[in-house]
């Protein structure tokens, strides 16, 4: 039996001048109960009415950024010891995490196999040194870190979405769709996002034409007009990382209103004790999640990332509230 999909009544994308996307408030279920365990449980929240960046902040709008500022990010700064004990001097060097696709397929779930740290990586040099962004101005800026996510935000004037904000516009007024499109993770045969096609991590068989990031406004907008929610990059919340959401309220007088995620305390990586590295909420997968490894191309979907850490596979949004 075919579920049926109910989509609010909307109107037409309310777009200001500078890009942003209005995002009427209300109630809905964020979270899920179907797939991974740290989207338990689904729970009402209610979620007041914002502007939301129509895109990812782009190559061009962060070089506009860099040159009004001066700013440098943290991928481009040589590590401190010590907020790294136990480090080996040799890596403590400017750079980033970088996916570097097997040429053939792997046994094991080690992500070494397919993730390197490679000095001289960062927004200007997505691929190490020798790369550049050219051809590439209207692609998601990469290799920023949290602080470099805020730092644009605060130039602009705005901030980082809450996860709940995020997740909000990233449905684009479906009620307990799957994806952010429907049902279907390709209705009709259609991509919908960027995303892996093929056999993660060794074979994509770049069904769009691109292995890696792709233009923004590639793929169709969601039903409030906004673009690459899911897939092409991760995006940064303002929300401290949880291992769950929190449960259900017992009464409708009681839904969280505006939540601001878990406390930072928690957020700790409890696998590195001796590095307090508070983690961030992750929304909304990249162009590496496949079926066969990472379904995370979902609106309820989240993943940790310390604040510290950029990778080729991380971008940014922002969002301006009345």
């Amino acid at each position: 039996m075919t579920a049926i999909i109910r989509r609010e009544t909307l109107k037409e994308p309310s777009v200001s001048e500078d890009g942003l996307v209005w995002i009427p408030g209300k109630t809905f279920t964020m979270g899920s109960d179907k797939h991974y365990t740290e989207e338990a449980p689904a729970h009402p929240v209610e979620v007041d009415g914002f502007w939301i960046d129509e895109t990812p902040v782009t190559n061009r709008q962060f070089i506009e950024f860099v040159k009004a500022t001066g700013y440098v990010t943290l991928a481009e700064k040589t590590p401190d010891p010590t907020d790294y004990p136990g480090a080996l001097p040799h890596m403590l060097k400017a750079g980033s995490l970088m996916f570097d696709p097997p040429i053939r397929p792997v046994t094991s779930p080690d992500i070494t196999q397919w993730w390197t740290f490679k000095f001289g990586a960062d927004w200007r040099h997505p691929y190490g040194r020798r790369s550049d962004i050219r051809g590439k101005f209207e692609h998601p800026v990469v290799h920023v870190a949290f602080c470099d996510a805020k730092a644009y935000a605060d130039w602009a004037g705005k901030d980082l979405p809450t996860e709940a904000e995020w997740e909000l516009a990233a449905r684009g007024g479906l009620v307990d769709a799957e994806f952010a499109w429907g049902d279907e993770m390709t209705p009709g045969g259609r991509l919908m996002a960027n995303t892996w096609q093929g056999i993660f991590p060794h074979h994509n068989l770049r069904s769009q034409g691109d292995d890696r990031t792709s233009p923004v406004r590639s793929f169709p907008p969601n039903g409030y007009g906004v673009y690459d929610m899911i897939g092409n990059v991760w995006e940064w919340t303002g929300d401290f990382w949880s291992t769950r959401h929190p449960e259900p309220a017992a009464k409708a007088c009681c839904i969280p209103v505006n939540p601001r995620g878990g406390a930072m305390d928690s957020s700790y990586d409890p696998a590195q004790p001796e590095i307090r590295i508070p983690r961030r909420v992750l929304k909304g997968g990249s162009h590496l999640c496949a079926p066969n490894y990472c379904r995370r191309y979902r609106p309820a979907a989240r993943h940790a990332e310390p604040e510290d850490t950029s990778t080729s596979h991380v971008g940014f949004r922002c969002v301006k509230r009345p």
